[in-house]
C-alpha cells in the first residue's frame, strides 16, 4: 500500500478515535449511559429517581460515613473528571468543591442555586465551626430535610440532565414529575400531623434541622452549629440545657452517624429522654431510602412533641 495512504488512514483513525472519546466523556459512559457523579446520599437518591435506567449513579461519600468533611482519593477525583454530570451541593464538602473546580466546571450541577438556603444558625462557635461556616459561605446546607426545596432541586436536576441527554429529556420530565407528587404527599403529612403539637421546640446534637422547622413552624434548639464535629463549649451546654427546661423540652435528639453522648449529656441534666432524628445526610440500614426515613422522622417528631392524632 502506498506510505500516502497509509497515513492518510491513520490520520482517519486518529480522527474517529479522538470524536469517540469526546462523545464518551460528554455522556461519561462508553454504553451511553450518563455517568453521575453525586456528592452525599440525597444527591444520589434525585439522580437515582429521575436519571432512572438512562444514567449511571455513583456516590463520593462512602455509606455510613459522616459526609461533612469528607476526603477524595486521586481515583474519586478523576471520576469527578471523568463524569457526564457532578451533582453536589457547594459549601457542604470543601474537598469536593475544590475538585469540582478543578476538574468538572462545566459540567455540574449545584443543588443549592435551586432554591433560596437560609443562614447558618448564629450563636458562639465552637472549635471548627468558623471554618465550616466560612466554607459554607454563612448558609446552612441541610436543605433537602424540607420536601418543598428538594422537590424544587429535583425539577432543576431534571433540566439539567436534559441538557447533557437531550435524547431522555422526556422521561427525565416525567420522573421528575412523579417524585414531585411524591414529595408533596411528604409535606401533606408533615403538615398535618405537625399542626396540632404541644410542644414546638426541638432540640438536636447538631443544627441540621432548620429547614424542616422553618417549614412547619417548630424552633430548633441545636446543641452544635452546622457542622456535627464540633464540640460545644460548657456555656453552650448550660445555655441548651436552660432552653430545655424552659420549653418543657422531653426528648433531645440525636442522629445516626455522630455520638450521642452530647445529647445524652443534656438529657441526663434535664430529665429528658433520647431519641433518633436523622439528618438524612446518608443511609446505612437495609432497604432504608428517603422517604423512610423522613418518615420515621415524622414518628419521633410527633411523639416528642405530644401532636394530637
Amino acid at each position: 500500500m502506498p506510505i500516502r495512504r497509509v497515513l492518510a488512514l491513520a490520520a482517519a483513525a486518529l480522527v474517529v478515535g479522538a470524536a469517540s472519546a469526546c462523545a464518551a466523556k460528554a455522556s461519561g459512559s462508553s454504553d451511553s449511559r450518563v455517568d453521575v457523579v453525586t456528592a452525599f446520599y440525597p444527591l444520589q437518591y434525585l439522580a437515582e429517581r429521575i436519571g432512572g435506567d438512562a444514567v449511571r449513579v455513583s456516590q463520593l461519600t462512602k455509606p455510613g460515613a459522616e459526609p461533612h468533611d469528607v476526603e477524595l482519593s486521586p481515583r474519586q477525583v478523576a471520576r469527578i473528571d471523568d463524569a457526564g454530570l457532578v451533582v453536589y451541593l457547594r459549601g457542604f464538602q470543601p474537598e469536593v468543591d475544590k475538585a469540582v473546580d478543578m476538574e468538572a466546571k462545566d459540567r455540574a450541577f449545584d443543588a443549592g442555586t435551586a432554591v433560596g438556603l437560609l443562614a447558618a444558625e448564629e450563636h458562639e462557635h465552637e472549635p471548627g465551626e468558623d471554618e465550616h461556616a466560612e466554607a459554607a459561605g454563612g448558609t446552612d446546607p441541610h436543605v433537602w430535610l424540607d420536601p418543598v426545596r428538594y422537590s424544587a432541586i429535583a425539577d432543576r436536576l431534571a433540566g439539567r440532565l436534559a441538557e447533557v441527554d437531550p435524547a431522555h429529556a422526556s422521561a427525565y420530565a416525567e420522573r421528575a414529575r412523579t417524585l414531585h407528587a411524591e414529595l408533596d404527599k411528604l409535606n401533606d403529612e408533615y403538615a398535618t400531623q405537625l399542626t396540632s403539637c404541644r410542644l414546638h421546640e426541638i432540640v438536636t446534637s447538631h443544627a441540621a434541622f432548620r429547614y424542616l422547622a422553618d417549614r412547619y413552624g417548630l424552633t430548633e434548639i441545636g446543641i452544635t452549629g452546622v457542622s456535627p464535629e464540633a464540640e460545644p463549649s460548657p456555656q453552650r451546654l448550660v445555655h441548651v440545657a436552660e432552653q430545655a427546661r424552659a420549653t418543657g423540652t422531653t426528648t433531645i435528639f440525636f442522629e445516626t452517624l455522630v455520638s450521642p453522648k452530647v445529647a445524652d449529656t443534656i438529657a441526663r441534666e434535664v430529665g429528658a429522654r433520647t431519641a433518633v432524628l436523622d439528618p438524612l445526610e446518608g443511609v446505612s440500614e437495609p432497604g432504608a431510602d428517603y422517604f423512610s426515613v423522613m418518615r420515621a422522622n415524622l414518628t419521633a417528631l410527633t411523639t416528642a412533641l405530644e401532636c394530637a392524632a
